[in-house]
């Protein structure tokens, strides 16, 4: 019982960071977004929900299994975790809320590297959990592709 308790609060923990930045994007979506231009390879509206509650549901599982581990010797796996979890947010507040599409880029771009840092950590705890963090930083890389091209084009 432990465990699954464990398991549903990780899980929650990282929907939470989804549900936060979904707090700057809903007035920025269909205003500001909406008439920014748009490279030829930008998904739908439609498809970043869906897909940022499925990553945000393999970094809970990983995050659950890693601690169920203890987070290993040290806290660093937890400490990378908890600086990826907040640059994720603030991408969004800055993207979205501040509308600052130049910063946003930057701030990415150190997210891309925490995650990496964060799957380096947990892989070395349970291989598992740093396995399930793969598409995470493969999405953030696609939307590091995408958040410059859209400075780019809107300059």
């Amino acid at each position: 019982m432990k465990d699954f308790i464990r398991l549903i609060i990780s899980i929650i923990i990282c929907q939470l960071a989804g549900f936060l930045g979904g707090l700057f994007n809903i007035a920025s979506i269909p205003t500001w977004y909406a008439a920014l231009k748009k490279p030829v390879f930008n998904p739908p509206n439609w498809v970043f929900a869906p897909v940022w509650t499925f990553l945000f549901l393999l970094m809970g599982i990983s995050l659950y299994l890693v601690w169920k581990k203890g987070f290993g010797n040290d806290k660093l796996a937890l400490y990378f975790f908890i600086i990826q979890f907040l640059l994720n947010i603030l991408w969004s507040a800055l993207f979205f809320g501040l509308r600052m599409p130049l910063a946003a880029f930057v701030e990415i771009i150190l997210l891309w590297i925490a995650i990496l840092a964060t799957i380096i950590t947990f892989y070395k705890i349970s291989s598992a959990a740093g396995i399930m963090l793969i598409p995470y930083l493969l999405w953030v890389s696609f939307a590091a592709v995408l958040n410059f091209s859209i400075w780019m084009i809107n300059q």
